[in-house]
């Protein structure tokens, strides 16, 4: 299993969490929050905005459907054809155990 966490702007995360239901991954955490990336921020006028409001997108799915998800968020949450500065990014880690509350089971990356 995987973690995906998605940083994109904040007018892209609906079409991507629509687009991730329909190729069948409904389970995503939604999160608002605020940084900057390489551009330091934005500056419009003579006012720097040092952070900038994004939403972060963070959801678990099986090795073998890492590429399609990845592949989904980076379809939908690109500006343009060919992107453009503050699109995003988008970071996958191992996930060696998880937990289901109600119910205590636990889930293994062994048990794919």
């Amino acid at each position: 299993m995987v973690m995906i966490r998605a940083i994109l702007r904040p007018e892209k995360t609906d079409s991507v969490m629509a687009s991730l239901m329909a190729q069948g991954f409904p389970s995503v955490t939604r999160m608002n929050v605020s940084g900057r990336g390489k551009q330091r921020g934005i500056k419009i006028g003579d006012v720097t905005y040092d952070e900038v409001h994004k939403e972060l997108l963070m959801m678990v799915v099986k090795e073998k459907d890492k590429e399609l998800v990845i592949k989904t968020i980076i379809e939908e949450a690109r500006t343009g054809s060919k992107g453009a500065y503050g699109d995003g990014k988008i970071f996958v880690s191992p996930v060696v155990e998880m937990y289901t509350v109600s119910s205590g089971v636990k889930e293994t990356s062994q048990e794919e």
